[in-house]
């Protein structure tokens, strides 16, 4: 199996888009487009279905993605295991316009030199993740295993950065003219979150934030992507949601929607960063760099479960 045509397959499954791919990999857009092509023959089966945004994977291509990711990462490692250091340092981030990943473009451009590989698994229980990590497929991953005792031993989790949360409401929502609000004020108000994976880690913080602050926290419905939830925030007089204050979001400007911060007490997620014992040493600037992020002010909540062990 032609290992080049599998990562490819991989880079244009995690970026969505061919093209993407094509400019990761420094070869054509018709260059990926063959090697999948030729990786279909070879399997028998089609790995993706062509979208108005790009690619999507067909049940065969989620069901072959694991397998190729650790197809990669073994050609990968057979590589290190001769050139030391050679391979760029792998994280895995829940989606390319999360606080993570918008973090992480922050610190490689203040280190231009800085070889980094930044992914999404695409996987939402984070024990899955753990095992990437602990696997070499990813050097990190920020991912947050409530119970560290489950953590596979050679695999550690640390606190990276908090990330506060903001109200996101359109033009017409009972609370869209406020300039910042407390918890309390969230009460009663529903708030959308739809899809919410069960056993993942935002299933567990958004339980105990409901619980702790009496929410309606309405999970309700399949999650057709951010364009659908902005839109639909857009033409509602009823719905909110909560998204993290560096997370990047677009809309038109016709949507005029208000992002309005939370503080008395502020909301934040905790993110934690998932590696192993032995790290990529590229990895100890990262840390570092997410240390010098301003602290979110206080008084602050955060969910109990998310504590990294001492």
């Amino acid at each position: 199996m032609d290992t080049e045509a599998v990562r490819s397959f991989v880079r244009a499954a995690e970026l969505g888009q061919l093209q993407h791919a094509a400019e990761e990999l420094g070869v054509t857009q018709q260059a990926v487009s063959k090697r999948i092509a030729s990786l279909e023959r070879e399997l028998e089966v089609r790995l993706f279905t062509r979208t108005a945004r790009g690619v999507d994977l067909t049940l065969d291509g989620q069901a072959f993605l694991p397998h190729a990711r650790s197809i990669v990462a073994g050609a990968d490692r057979a590589v290190t295991a001769v050139r030391p250091g050679s391979r760029a340092l792998r994280i895995d981030v829940l989606g390319l316009r999360s606080a993570q990943a918008v973090l992480l473009h922050e610190y490689w451009r203040s280190h231009p030199g800085v070889d980094l590989d930044v992914v999404t698994l695409r996987v939402d229980d984070p024990h899955a993740a753990a095992a990437a990590v602990q696997a070499g497929d990813v050097d990190a991953s920020f991912r947050t295993v409530t119970d560290p005792a489950a953590l596979p031993q050679d695999v550690r989790m640390v606190h990276a950065f908090d990330s506060p949360c903001e109200l996101l409401v359109g033009p017409r929502h009972p609370l869209a003219s406020a300039r910042t609000l407390t918890p309390a004020r969230l009460r009663g108000h529903r708030i959308w979150v739809p899809g919410i994976v069960a056993r993942s880690e935002w299933a567990e913080f958004y339980d105990e934030l409901a619980t702790t602050f009496d929410l309606r926290v309405d999970a309700t419905g399949p999650n057709f992507g951010n364009e659908v939830l902005l839109d639909t925030l857009a033409d509602s007089a009823d719905v909110a949601t909560l998204v993290g204050a560096r997370d990047r979001y677009l809309w038109p400007a016709g949507h005029d929607l208000r992002r309005i911060p939370i503080a008395g007490p502020a909301l934040v997620y905790p993110l934690n960063l998932l590696h192993r014992a032995n790290p990529h040493p590229g990895l100890r600037a990262v840390l570092a760099y997410f240390a010098t992020i301003t602290p979110v002010s206080e008084p602050a909540w955060r969910p109990s479960g998310f504590r990294p062990s001492p």
